[in-house]
């Protein structure tokens, strides 16, 4: 499965993509997991799941309508500092948003 999570400028989604790659690997799911700003999702095709920081909520469901037409889940972190976020929830929320989108 691969999943983006994308923030505004691409910092704060590095420490989700690390969270959620170590919460994956201790679950022994394999995942490829990259980080970017928003703006750098101009192709969704070959993507499983977008993880949308909360402060980008706003911009959503315009990103869902490109995402269905490539099959892509859309779901936003919830509104934490990306420190305290728990990698665990992360890749459950990116785990339910991919088999919402089925």
């Amino acid at each position: 499965m691969k999943i983006i999570v994308v923030c505004g400028a691409g910092a704060s989604s590095t420490f989700v993509a690390v969270k959620l790659r170590t919460a994956a690997a201790a679950r022994g799911i394999q995942v490829e997991v990259a980080a970017g700003s928003a703006s750098q999702l101009d192709s969704l095709g070959g993507i499983d799941v977008v993880l949308v920081g909360s402060h980008l909520e706003a911009a959503v469901p315009a990103l869902r309508t490109r995402a269905r037409m490539t099959g892509t889940a859309v779901a936003v972190l919830p509104p934490v500092s990306p420190a305290a976020l728990d990698g665990a929830r992360a890749l459950d929320l990116a785990l339910d948003a991919k088999a919402g989108a089925r």
